[in-house]
């Protein structure tokens, strides 16, 4: 199955008031946004390697990657029905609307050094429908990516060059944290929950990117380790390949 995720074109709507306003206006239209469409694709048109390599474009398209899968998860919750409280629904909305402003921000940097389209990446339907067949399930998930995100980008940064690259990346990282916490609250459990829901254990973290390990900080992510853990949530089929991540 091929997501292709149409972005905004027109950049008025770009900014992240009017992409909220779209969002009030979408909900009060049962939910129909210019994306889940795309999830009723019934052949895959060809699946593209991905090759990310280390250096600060790849990083970029790292990044973009990343926000890619949040966004094709959060088209499928969407297309679920299976968010019925309306604050909740609202909330996932926005945040799928935050993923497309993540994506349009990364591709206009990138320009044509964007290592894929968005319709050349292929999703698992029977992994996101896996991920998206209830409430609980669904928020459980939207915890993992949105951390992952934290965990991910805060990895990153260490490898960054340019500084503008940097500035994107870190405009981002606070985004997705914000996320995460907000996620957390519908669940009814607390922002600042203990590192016990951590995709990785103490042992496995790179003591070289974790000085300062508990619960006051965020663990940090190689990305190869990030890509192992996308690919546990068998949502991604496209494989991924490159140098930043070997």
């Amino acid at each position: 199955m091929t997501l292709p995720i149409k972005l905004l074109a027109n950049r008025r709507f770009t900014s992240r008031r009017n992409l909220i306003k779209m969002g009030l206006v979408v909900l009060g239209m049962g939910m129909i946004t210019p994306i889940p469409r795309a999830l009723t694709a019934k052949k895959d048109q060809g699946m593209k390697s991905l090759i990310i390599n280390d250096d600060d474009l790849g990083i970029l398209n790292f990044a973009l990657l990343l926000e890619e899968i949040e966004a094709a998860f959060y088209t499928a919750v969407i297309q679920s029905k299976n968010i019925i409280n309306y604050k909740e629904l609202r909330y996932i909305n926005s945040l799928l609307f935050h993923q497309i402003e993540h994506i349009n921000y990364l591709r206009e940097i990138l320009g044509n050094k964007a290592k894929f389209k968005s319709g050349e990446l292929s999703f698992n339907k029977a992994g996101l429908a896996a991920k998206v067949s209830d409430r609980d399930q669904i928020l459980d998930t939207a915890v993992t990516l949105e951390d992952l995100g934290v965990h991910a980008y805060n990895g990153i940064a260490t490898l960054i060059k340019n500084p503008t690259y940097l500035l994107a990346i870190s405009s981002i990282v606070s985004v997705e944290a914000r996320h995460a916490a907000g996620i957390r609250g519908l669940l009814g459990r607390t922002a600042t929950e203990p590192n016990s829901d951590r995709a990785l254990t103490k042992a496995e973290l790179i003591q070289v990117l974790n000085p300062f390990l508990g619960r006051s900080y965020d663990e940090l992510y190689t990305p190869k380790q990030v890509i192992s853990i996308v690919k546990s949530l068998n949502i991604l089929k496209n494989p991924v390949t490159g140098t930043l991540i070997a």
